[in-house]
């Protein structure tokens, strides 16, 4: 990924070192094994924990010969083990290196999308717990419902951010699978205990069956978690760029001094932190795809897979850290305007309270078609002249006839549509959210 979409930690579990790193980590634990198994002589055993290492440029140097990254690397730390480097990889095949080293960074990257999930979801609590009462209206198809509340929106969004938070422990889980079982996963010359033993020192489960590879079926849901969260993010974001727009001005990013939104036209504040989530997160997307397309590889093994997953392994990973932390950014600093959305509500003039005054005259006993009827009409009346919505009500005859001044006063009160407000904050806030893991 480049420096612009980056952030040092997740970009520091990719790095060649700490890839090779764990690349002698797995081979000196299968040493361990070998060793307790009687396979490897204690001294031999000690000289390689002692001496193994590796040298990231003259692993490449060897590359250009051998053409193969496994074995340059074996090669440049037998240099350095001397005649005992013979035990190290035996009975193994690459692909117990690359797959069980690729569970052991996706787990690494997995617990620190899983500390970005959780400042995010502080932040976004904090946010609906402070406009809990910040009334507004709310929209379907783009156009004036009934109000709701900012708060509201935001614990709508927390509520989904906890179940993202669920599906990528669930995927850190899917992905936490190692194998060391050999060319073709038979363990012709290699003990399953060695398996178990590298498998539980790194924090992995060793995978019930493999072929030469473990399936990539797992992988293939991890990177559609990283997809789904992102496209969360992505709806969130294009609600702010929606409520941005000069014709609306509910809400907007965060504005920073000395910051230019255009080159051309000194008066622009743009959604420009949103815009740049919803286009990161198309390539997440399209990481999934590819994620998709390494399932299916010739019979117990090919190579087609991992071109794939040398990009989107680090790609996605870096991303996601980076979008989930722009977006806790941008929503810790988002400008609200609750006049402004007040002001919105009331731009329909009272149309927005239809249903009620319908519900109250079907609960007088006119029926659902006469009633609906009569409202519509006073209702697109009041929108198409500007006028009064209730005013028209108290005009109407046939509504008076059935409605009271008083009780047509009781309709037109925001309360009514916000009793609930409360209970919906302690469904998704009053219990301990399920986010363990």
């Amino acid at each position: 990924m480049i420096p612009r979409y980056s952030r040092d930690r997740m970009t520091a579990i990719w790095t060649p070192e700490n890839r090779y790193q764990t690349w002698l980590d797995i081979e000196i634990l299968a040493c361990e094994a070998m060793s307790q198994l009687g396979l490897i002589p204690p001294d031999s055993l000690e000289h390689i924990k002692s001496r193994a290492a590796f040298d990231s440029d003259r692993i490449d140097e060897i590359e250009k010969t051998t053409k193969h990254d496994v074995i340059a690397f074996l090669t440049s730390v037998t240099e350095k083990v001397g005649e005992d480097g013979r035990f190290i990889h035996m009975g193994m095949t690459s692909s117990d290196v690359l797959d069980t080293s690729f569970a052991v960074l996706l787990k690494q990257a997995s617990d620190i999308l899983i500390e970005d999930m959780d400042q995010l979801l502080e932040t976004l609590k904090r946010k609906a717990f402070q406009h809990k009462d910040t009334v507004m209206i709310g929209r379907s198809h783009g156009i004036h419902a009934e109000p709701i509340t900012f708060g509201l929106k935001m614990a709508l969004w927390y509520a989904e951010m906890i179940r993202n938070r669920e599906r990528l422990v669930r995927a850190r889980e899917a992905v936490s699978a190692g194998k060391i079982s050999g060319a073709v996963g038979t363990f012709s010359f290699i003990d399953p205990e060695v398996e178990a033993y590298v498998c539980r020192r790194l924090g992995l489960t060793p995978a019930p069956i493999s072929s030469q590879i473990v399936q990539r079926d797992r992988h293939a849901e991890f990177f559609a978690v990283l997809a789904i969260i992102a496209s969360s993010i992505d709806k969130y974001s294009q609600e702010i760029r929606l409520l941005q727009r000069t014709e609306v001005r509910e809400a907007e990013e965060y504005f920073s001094p000395g910051q230019k939104g255009s080159s051309a036209m000194p008066h622009k504040r743009n959604p420009v932190l949103s815009e740049n989530l919803s286009g990161l997160a198309r390539l997440m997307r399209s990481y999934s795809l590819a994620a998709l397309e390494d399932i299916p590889l010739w019979h117990e093994r090919d190579i087609s897979h991992s071109s794939v997953e040398r990009v989107i392994g680090p790609d996605a990973t870096i991303l996601m850290d980076f979008m989930l932390g722009r977006f806790t950014g941008l929503v810790d600093k988002l400008v609200v305007y609750p006049e402004r959305m007040l002001d919105n509500l009331n731009r329909t003039h009272g149309v927005i309270f239809s249903q009620m005054v319908l519900l109250s005259l079907i609960d007088k006993g006119m029926s659902r078609e006469q009633g609906y009827a009569l409202v519509q009409k006073n209702a697109m009346k009041a929108w198409q002249e500007g006028i009064s919505f209730q005013q028209l009500l108290m005009q109407d005859d046939e509504v008076r006839s059935y409605l009271s001044e008083g009780e047509l006063k009781d309709v037109f009160r925001i309360e009514n549509f916000l009793k609930h407000v409360d209970f919906i904050f302690q469904r998704v806030f009053g219990g301990k959210p399920s986010v363990s893991g």
